[in-house]
């Protein structure tokens, strides 16, 4: 699981240097236009999975360093975090 994640988090990265890139230097026209959309695409889900799940990142030690890399890596980030302490019901 673990090569799995790291593996997502490079190609992830991979994919926001190429957006990157494409902002500062536009590619061949579709390309560009469809790297542009695609990133904002992804930009967007990341934000809904921060929204949703950033209630587990408030107990970490560097909240904003995670809110960070939720941004950029997505749910292979929430797949490298500990899984969240379980609560006794009992009273």
């Amino acid at each position: 699981m673990k090569a799995f994640v790291g593996l997502g988090k490079l190609v992830a990265l991979l994919f926001w240097l190429a957006v990157l890139a494409n902002l500062l230097h536009p590619f061949a026209h579709p390309f560009a236009t469809l790297l542009k959309v695609a990133g904002g695409l992804i930009l967007l889900i990341h934000i809904l999975e921060l929204l949703a799940l950033g209630a587990r990142l408030k107990g970490r030690s560097s909240p904003w360093l995670d809110r960070i890399q939720v941004l950029l890596f997505g749910i292979f980030h929430f797949l490298s975090l500990p899984a969240p302490a379980k609560e006794d019901g009992h009273a």
